[in-house]
């Protein structure tokens, strides 16, 4: 009873900003929540295409997403310079202008490559870091305490791990989350993209109240909520924010009904997104909405014209053509 009186009396403090926006007086990090967009990063005559970009970000705003993810997964940060990928943080931050958060990807699977990329964000002004899980190297599970704790120490801001093993060949698992989040107050999240609600439900029964556990996969997303999560990193946000944005606020108010209704229209959408690996559907998508090139850099390469036709009918069906 002592240690759940302990745990409310951190949870009750909590100032909420607005009713996807917390933050903690104790220790003043930003906990991260509701639907926020995995950005894609279009590119024109391989370069970043800036004015694209900058109004891509003003269509989410104006559609009621709740937070922007530039330099992820979905915005090709695996083939983005040094220099571009800063470049995109900076411009990102730019347009928000404070309106939503920015949690800017600034991960890496070379710790010291983590860290100046962090700061760099810190320095940007960006309200916090996600970090995927180091890639390749298979860490194990003290590695990766060594590598978020070197992160950690060197930057004072909001950190949000981002653990995807399909992606990434290691899985994170809840006790080295729960011993990070522990000892250190800015590590305020995590995006948990295994899609498995058991190893979630640990996540969620062994961190503090204070920390964020948000979906890194659309089609469990909503499950996810429902146990406790407090929102979605979302690719399909890229082409439908409000309707993604609606599920969460829908849940956020108390209206499951209307919450699984939007979870389960909305999924056609995210296997769309990924029939082959994203981000090569949800640009071809935005290519088809008329909000940028579907210029990719290789290793990624054009959708196979079956898939994107069928893609195409998708798109038809939820009236998201370009007219």
């Amino acid at each position: 009873m002592a240690d759940c009186v302990d745990r409310w009396d951190d949870f009750k403090d909590a100032i909420w900003v607005t009713p996807f926006r917390v933050t903690f007086p104790k220790e003043g990090y930003m906990i991260f929540s509701g639907a926020m967009t995995a950005l894609v990063t279009p590119f024109r005559n391989n370069a970043i295409d800036e004015e694209a970009y900058r109004a891509f970000i003003e269509w989410q705003i104006s559609e009621g997403i709740h937070g922007l993810v530039p330099c992820g997964t979905t915005g090709e940060s695996a083939t983005l310079s040094h220099a571009e990928h800063e470049r995109v943080i900076e411009i990102c931050i730019e347009q928000a202008a404070g309106r939503v958060p920015v949690l800017a990807g600034s991960g890496s699977n070379n710790t010291s490559e983590a860290i100046a990329l962090t700061k760099f964000a810190q320095k940007a002004g960006a309200d916090g870091a996600l970090l995927i899980t180091p890639y390749y190297n298979k860490p194990t599970q003290d590695g990766l305490y060594y590598h978020y704790k070197a992160v950690a120490e060197a930057v004072d801001m909001p950190l949000v791990p981002y653990n995807v093993p399909g992606r990434t060949g290691c899985n994170m698992l809840p006790p080295v989350v729960a011993r990070l989040a522990a000892e250190f107050p800015h590590i305020s999240g995590i995006k948990e993209a295994t899609g498995d609600m058991t190893q979630a439900s640990e996540l969620l029964e062994s961190c503090p109240p204070r920390f964020s556990v948000l979906s890194g996969d659309d089609l469990t997303a909503y499950p996810l909520l429902a146990l406790g999560g407090r929102g979605v990193i979302s690719v399909t946000s890229n082409i439908a924010p409000r309707r993604v944005a609606d599920m969460c606020n829908a849940h956020a108010s108390g209206d499951a009904k209307k919450a699984h209704e939007i979870h389960h229209n909305l999924f056609p959408l995210h296997r769309a997104m990924f029939m082959v690996s994203n981000p090569i559907p949800v640009k071809t998508a935005l290519a088809m909405m008329g909000k940028m090139s579907d210029e990719m850099r290789l290793p990624l390469c054009p959708m196979p014209d079956d898939k994107k036709e069928k893609l195409a009918a998708i798109l038809e069906k939820y009236e998201l053509l370009a007219k």
